[in-house]
């Protein structure tokens, strides 16, 4: 059935005018964006084989950001404007999930951490590394990017992410990366990583807060787990 044929009530533009966004399927949102089908299907049938390309049988729309344009024009009925159109759909809501403004933020545990980057880096299906830069009253001066894609923690030197720090004269750090697998359970390379840092931080007297790992599940602090670690080892 086309959606011209369906009631008025029913039909996805309509349907928001009258009722609000949330009263729309996901399906009916995207065909919004796609606006027109095919000669044989309506544009909500197009947007619900769009949303067929999750694999994982999950109720996410997350995986949209890791459709590639090519994946998007191999739908019948989605060409390359349509293919574009989603694309941008899809970073806006990535820039929209992103803090307007970090600058006086104020860090006082790892809460406030996950706060401002998870919805960043919960989804990156490449590993990111970040550098959060404080003053001394634990307020953010700057986040800076390490590095991205198939980091190993052994190749990367601990110089090269207290470099922006030891520029701007800072005295605080807190690290973050995530765990592309969405499991946020620190790893036996985080943990000696975190340890090599921790020394270099000392050596050039800046304080390293803690290193946050960041998953799709959760995230998880580093130190704390240590503390807990080290409280077990004094009982």
């Amino acid at each position: 059935m086309k959606v011209k044929e369906l009631p008025i009530s029913e039909r996805p533009y309509e349907k928001l005018e009258m009722y609000g966004e949330k009263a729309l399927s996901n399906a009916e949102l995207i065909a919004i964006i796609i606006k027109t089908g095919t000669k044989d299907e309506s544009s909500v049938n197009v947007a619900q084989r769009i949303l067929a390309l999750e694999k994982n049988g999950e109720n996410n729309l997350s995986f949209l950001q890791n459709i590639s344009i090519k994946e998007f024009m191999s739908i019948k009925g989605i060409g390359k404007v349509k293919a574009i159109q989603l694309k941008a759909i899809c970073e806006l809501t990535r820039r929209m999930s992103k803090p307007f403004d970090t600058s006086q933020t104020q860090i006082n545990s790892p809460k406030d951490v996950a706060k401002i980057l998870t919805n960043e880096m919960k989804y990156e299906k490449r590993e990111v590394v970040k550098a959060i830069i404080l003053n001394s009253k634990n307020v953010v001066i700057k986040i800076v990017d390490i590095c991205f894609g198939g980091t190993n923690f052994v190749v990367i030197k601990p110089k090269d992410i207290l470099h922006e720090v030891i520029k701007l004269g800072a005295p605080k750090i807190i690290l973050v990366h995530n765990h592309p697998s969405g499991d946020p359970t620190p790893s036996k390379k985080d943990f000696e990583f975190t340890e090599r840092l921790l020394e270099a931080s000392k050596l050039m007297g800046i304080e390293l807060l803690d290193h946050i790992v960041i998953g799709e599940h959760g995230y998880a602090s580093i130190f704390q787990i240590m503390m807990i670690e080290d409280e077990k080892i004094k009982e």
